[in-house]
């Protein structure tokens, strides 16, 4: 398949982070662009400020009606997220309209250019995001579909030429198995998705599938408790990329990089955390493997302002600081946990946690205690569903009785901003992969006006 012919694009879900990127670039192509999703955002505002149109109606079907004779030079795109019974979706198969999933397209594009593909259960957004960003200030010509809202560019979505494309491998449905890259990065290989996987061998198993892929003579670069791969970063002396002396100072993180025989000291990267170092260090390595020079590198790190809701500060104040994060793993929450340690030592730390699937709660309940029950206080909502039924016995209530803290308290979204307040923590942060991103406005003004 290839898009020259094709005039309209729909897609099914085109609110979510990576649906919405496939439409920014649809759109850049100068192709009509028209989707549906179940509930208005401020990404799909963006979008139809855009030029696109969108239905919040999943039995709208103007579209098919008005594309019907278009067929041939319409294609519809649809995420994983969206259930095989959809309305919307059935009705474009029983039309017979050309019909593709998002990895497929994405796999279409990726073979029209270099390929840069960032892989891991964590950290890839954050990744193909400090990557994006240096590339922004090269004079490589590139595209770049990122999972997140990159802060410089306000868009999760960036072109400046086709001969290099930054993509994310989603491991979820095994869809980066569709990807042939030529240089790629592993950052992290924890037990998710064993709705798919079954178990942790067999996520592995994925992985190591997905490394074979890379192109003869390609660039795979791992984090170094990983095997899959030659070239590693990390903090050990044989990694070939070494993170030494690393520091919190006023927010940011300093450290040096050794590689080979260069020693290059004071790096600034304006986030907290060493997983956050970590990721910059994989984006690193993949840019001075395309040649950037070193002190370019540098310098574009210094500058980056970071994703949305990866540990995004939204309140700093003398009363209050207030955080939101996309944490939506026990791994993932751990990670955010000691950042925020290491920046505030002494200070009480709340999360409010939205739980994301049934099944990721079940499979991983423990986990999920044992890193929530690091934090003073805990506020949980009720599981976010996402594309899943729910599971009998697994609900927050569950969760909440396995966590040891101070305090801890199931609530609604409404009560929220009650609760922070009534436990009184300085450092608040709010964490989870489903509709809490929604709240975390309303949050910060209820907040802000105690200030």
């Amino acid at each position: 398949m290839t898009f020259n012919t094709v005039k309209n694009i729909f897609l099914i879900g085109i609110g979510g982070i990576g649906m919405s990127a496939l439409a920014r670039y649809f759109i850049t192509k100068k192709k009509y662009v028209m989707g549906y999703d179940r509930e208005y955002s401020e990404i799909t505002d963006a979008l139809q400020k855009s030029g696109a149109i969108i239905t919040y109606d999943k039995h709208d079907y103007s579209f098919i009606d008005k594309h019907e004779s278009q067929k041939d030079e319409t294609l519809v795109i649809y995420s994983s997220a969206i259930k095989k019974d959809h309305s919307l979706l059935n009705q474009f198969i029983i039309k017979d309209f050309n019909i593709a999933k998002r990895a497929s397209v994405l796999e279409i594009i990726s073979n029209s250019c270099k390929c840069i593909a960032i892989a891991g259960t964590h950290g890839k957004t954050t990744t193909a995001s400090i990557l994006t960003h240096i590339l922004s200030k090269s004079d490589i010509k590139f595209m770049s579909f990122v999972g997140g809202i990159m802060k410089n560019f306000k868009s999760n979505f960036l072109f400046m030429g086709e001969n290099y494309i930054i993509v994310e491998a989603d491991e979820f449905d095994k869809s980066f198995l569709k990807l042939s890259p030529d240089f790629a990065c592993i950052t992290s290989i924890d037990p998710d998705h064993l709705d798919i996987y079954g178990n942790k061998e067999n996520l592995i198993s994925a992985f190591n599938d997905f490394a074979k892929r890379i192109s003869h003579n390609g660039f795979l670069i791992t984090h170094e408790n990983l095997d899959f791969a030659q070239n590693k970063y990390g903090l050990q002396s044989d990694s070939d990329y070494q993170i030494i002396n690393y520091r919190v100072k006023e927010g940011a993180s300093l450290f040096d990089i050794k590689f080979k025989s260069s020693y290059f000291k004071d790096i600034l990267l304006p986030m907290i955390g060493m997983h956050n170092v970590l990721n910059a260090t994989a984006a690193i390595s993949i840019a001075s493997q395309l040649g950037i020079k070193w002190e370019n590198i540098f310098s574009s790190i210094a500058s980056f302002k970071g994703v949305e809701r990866r540990l995004s500060f939204k309140i700093i104040s003398e009363k209050i600081v207030y955080i939101d994060d996309y944490a939506h793993h026990p791994e993932e929450i751990i990670q955010t946990y000691l950042s925020l340690r290491d920046t505030y030592p002494n200070e009480r730390i709340l999360v409010v946690f939205q739980p994301h699937l049934f099944s990721r709660t079940k499979d991983l309940i423990e986990e999920f205690a044992v890193a929530l029950s690091n934090f003073d206080a805990v506020i949980l909502l009720e599981i976010y569903p996402a594309r899943e039924q729910p599971i009998e016995g697994v609900n927050s209530n569950l969760l909440l009785s396995k966590i040891d803290s101070d305090f801890k308290i199931i609530s609604t979204k409404s009560e929220i901003s009650k609760y922070i307040k009534k436990v009184g923590c300085k450092i608040n942060i709010t964490m989870g992969a489903g509709d809490i991103s929604n709240e975390v406005e309303k949050i910060k003004e209820e907040l802000a006006y105690e200030i």
